[in-house]
C-alpha cells in the first residue's frame, strides 16, 4: 500500500505541475482519500461529444499501479463502450491490457480517444453499437 500511495502522490504532484499542459483533462484528488479521484474531460472535437464536459470517477485499488483503476462516467453518455446506467467503461487498458506504465492522466487520454473512436463490435450499450455497426451515424 505504501508503494501505491507514493505513486499516487507522485502523480498528484505531476498533475499540479502540468495543469495547463493538457487543457482537455482536469484531474482532482479527493482531499481525504488519495485512492479516490475525479476527472473532468472535454469531448473530442469533430465528434458528437464536441463541446461537452464529462465527469469521471476513479477508484484506485491498493495494489495500484500493479492493478488498473476502476473508472466510470458520472456524466450520462450515449456511447457503445459505456454502460448507460452504471457508466462502466469497456476499455482494454482498464482490464487485461493494463500496464503500470499507465497513469491516471494517460487513462483519461485513452478514454478521450475511445470517445472519438468507438469500438462498436464490443459494446456495453448495444443500442449505440447497433446504430454504428449499421452505419446510422446520424442516429448515433
Amino acid at each position: 500500500m505504501q508503494a501505491s500511495r507514493a505513486r499516487l502522490f507522485k502523480e498528484y504532484k505531476e498533475v499540479q505541475r502540468e495543469k495547463s499542459a493538457d487543457p482537455d483533462i482536469q484531474l482532482i484528488c479527493d482531499d481525504s482519500n488519495i485512492f479516490k479521484w475525479t476527472a473532468v474531460i472535454k469531448g473530442p472535437s469533430e465528434t458528437p461529444f464536441e463541446g461537452g464536459v464529462f465527469q469521471l470517477a476513479f477508484s484506485i485499488p491498493e495494489q495500484y499501479p500493479l492493478l488498473p483503476p476502476q473508472v466510470r462516467f458520472i456524466t450520462k453518455i450515449f456511447h457503445p463502450n459505456v454502460h448507460f446506467k452504471t457508466g462502466e467503461i469497456c476499455l482494454d487498458i482498464l482490464k487485461n491490457a493494463w500496464s503500470p506504465a499507465w497513469t491516471l492522466q494517460s487513462v483519461c487520454r485513452a478514454i478521450i480517444a475511445l470517445m472519438a473512436h468507438p469500438e462498436a463490435d464490443s459494446p456495453l450499450n448495444c443500442d449505440s453499437g447497433n446504430l454504428l455497426r449499421s452505419g446510422d451515424i446520424r442516429g448515433y
